[in-house]
């Protein structure tokens, strides 16, 4: 019984945290001019800015995929490949990012690839 507590808490967990990551990003939608697209920027710098000063590592082991699954997730992914690679060399730093991320790049470009070959575009109509 108390192995299935374990797990609602983790989901609860896991639905705050990326609950409250989707609520500021809606806020800023709703009351600043921002455009989504800086918006966007906005999070993935401040997932890269908190994995660099070490406070990011904490929320994700906190919250697991409430923390990386949205855009600041994949910030702190790329500043922890930059980070593990500079351990080894400079050069690592710059191909570490990369190489943290390069599975989460290919199945984008493999999914929006085969959504292309399925659904044919359209131009918006305002």
């Amino acid at each position: 019984m108390n192995q299935y507590l374990d797990i609602l808490l983790m989901f609860a967990k896991v639905f705050v945290v990326g609950g409250a990551i989707c609520t500021v990003a809606q806020v800023l939608i709703n009351f600043t001019k921002l455009t989504s697209g800086r918006i966007l920027v906005f999070f993935m710098l401040a997932g890269l800015f908190l994995e660099a000063i070490g406070v990011y590592n904490y929320i994700v082991d906190f919250a697991g995929a409430g923390a990386t699954v949205p855009i600041c997730g994949f910030g702190y992914l790329l500043a922890r490949g930059a980070i593990q690679g500079a351990k080894i060399g400079l050069f690592n730093a710059f191909t570490g990012a990369l190489t943290a991320a390069s599975a989460g790049i290919s199945a984008a470009v493999i999914f929006a690839f085969i959504a292309g070959l399925i659904f044919r575009s359209k131009t918006k109509k305002n």
